[in-house]
């Protein structure tokens, strides 16, 4: 039987690309994930993190169809949601006080952020 280190966590995905969102569905959902969303705004990711009562870990892209995700990051961290980045943009565009969180560059390597999110869930790690 396949690995499965996201087995019944619940992984929330904020993507505005329709084709990434969708394979990271896929993706986490084979890696065993509950997945929540995928959103692709941030008003819905707000809305969504607010609903849910249990978010354990977060892929976050960083630009949301022209709107930067920042205010999705600092309720995340609010919350104590580990979570990464994707992003096509260099470093120097997120703030200082994310210097902690990991950024992913587009394109992303699916596997290598389901393993990322594996360990942060499996060791508790909060931002």
């Amino acid at each position: 039987m396949p690995e499965r280190p996201l087995r019944d966590r619940h992984i929330l995905i904020i993507e505005d690309e329709y084709m990434l969102a969708d394979e990271l569905r896929c993706e986490l959902g084979e890696a065993g994930a509950t997945v929540l969303g995928p959103v692709g705004t941030v008003a819905d990711a707000l809305v969504l993190i607010e609903r849910e009562g249990l978010i354990e870990g977060a892929v976050l892209d960083v630009n949301l169809r022209g709107e930067m995700a920042f205010p999705v990051a600092d309720l995340l961290i609010e919350r104590g949601v580990p979570f990464v980045f994707t992003t096509g943009y260099d470093e120097s565009i997120i703030p200082g006080r994310f210097s902690n969180i990991l950024r992913c560059e587009k394109p992303i390597a699916v596997e290598g952020i389901i393993g990322v999110l594996g360990r942060m869930v499996e060791t508790g790690a909060r931002q």
